[in-house]
């Protein structure tokens, strides 16, 4: 028997297991809906998916199934594996095969077994048989500590399972099951991976992207587009995504605005504008990229600032962690570029206010017919033809 050989992957979930029966199965079923797609993007057959208590199992050949499938928001991890009898010999008789071809000579192995179900013998006697039974067509030593090899065996109620591989997969609740957010994405390395957070908890996302024009150049949309593609190849399901032109914004703002407040006021129109489209849309919050304290537009103070009276929730999944985190999970779920556009905002004040009073943004808001500017922003809106 091939170490390449499966014919099946075993999926694992967590939080999903504490979930109430209908809630449980509910998820479930969202789960195997992402599943399902990530396979099919990805040209891998299969011949089903079933399901026991605490396991998800897709029936395919294909041991690569694993990668994709730990991809999928709400699996815990995945394994390529082999299915045998439940019996104490069958699993010893595959355990046996898969030893053969895995152990090199002179290296260790270990047993690893588990049992659920009712049984006439112990997860140790699984283990002790599985392990005479590699050693005996081996002669590999046994080591439980540190091994050069494992042998993990599942056995269950009406099979038992053989796998030397364990994917960790990337956790969360299955995407959708949390409501819809929209997320404001930009071409920088914050939004997109605040934007990915709530994917990863069960939150549909629809980006949200402000095209600075005239204030930026052509480069920040192109990273934008980027971005949100890659989210969307998360998302393993339809994505709505939209492009709000906003140079016209940008324009009433630095006219008519105190220059040292202009980016209160800029975020506080991107939050109507997201708000509106939440309407329209029947999501329940917006996203933004923001860390605490990272620039001068995201202090505590301006922050409160930033969201007095708006009448949506605003979530920050990135609060509390530092430039440095944010460019780690930038990296590891992609979406991480070197490239930045020659002009990142040209409306950004010298010397920005860093504690902007409530009054004061009042004040300067009362300049602007903020209704028509957002009401007009909405309008012009477009959406965005994703990669497919």
């Amino acid at each position: 028997m091939s170490d390449n050989t499966c014919d099946v992957v075993i999926v694992r979930y967590d939080e999903i297991a504490l979930k109430s029966p209908p809630v449980r199965r509910r998820f479930e079923d969202v789960l195997i809906s992402r599943i399902k797609i990530a396979l099919s993007r990805h040209d891998i057959a299969y011949s089903g998916v079933t399901r026991e208590w605490g396991r998800i199992f897709v029936h395919t050949s294909d041991r690569g199934a694993s990668d994709v499938i730990s991809r999928v928001f709400g699996t815990a991890s995945a394994s390529p594996a082999i299915t045998a009898g439940a019996t104490l010999e069958n699993a010893a008789e595959t355990a046996a095969e898969i030893g053969k071809d895995l152990i090199k000579n002179g290296e260790s192995f270990a047993i690893r077994a588990s049992r659920s179900g009712v049984h006439d013998f112990t997860s140790i006697d699984l283990a002790i048989a599985c392990g005479d039974s590699v050693v005996g067509c081996t002669s590999a030593k046994v080591d439980l500590t540190n091994p050069d090899r494992e042998i993990f065996v599942d056995m269950r109620q009406e099979h038992a399972y053989l796998y030397t591989r364990i994917a960790a997969g990337v956790g969360g609740l299955p995407y959708g099951t949390q409501g819809k957010m929209i997320a404001l994405v930009s071409g920088g390395i914050d939004s997109p991976v605040a934007a990915w957070m709530l994917m990863r908890r069960g939150a549909e996302v629809i980006p949200l992207y402000f095209d600075l024009e005239e204030f930026t150049d052509p480069k920040s949309r192109e990273l934008a587009e980027q971005s949100i593609n890659s989210l969307f190849e998360w998302s393993y399901s339809d994505m709505t995504a939209y492009r709000v032109p906003y140079g016209a914004v940008l324009r009433e703002i630095t006219s008519r605005c105190d220059p040292r407040i202009t980016c209160v006021i800029c975020k506080r129109m991107m939050y109507r504008i997201g708000a509106q489209v939440a309407e329209k849309e029947d999501a329940c919050g917006v996203v933004t990229g923001s860390s605490l304290g990272q620039v001068a537009s995201q202090t505590s103070q301006n922050m409160l600032a930033e969201m007095h009276g708006l009448g949506m929730p605003i979530y920050h999944p990135l609060i509390g962690m530092d430039k440095r985190e944010i460019i780690d999970r930038a990296t590891r779920i992609g979406t991480f570029r070197t490239e930045k556009p020659a002009i990142e905002c040209a409306a950004v004040p010298d010397r920005p206010m860093t504690a902007a009073a409530v009054a004061r943004v009042d004040e300067n808001e009362a300049r602007l017919d903020v209704a028509r500017i957002v009401s007009e922003a909405v309008a012009g809106s477009s959406v965005l033809e994703l990669l497919q």
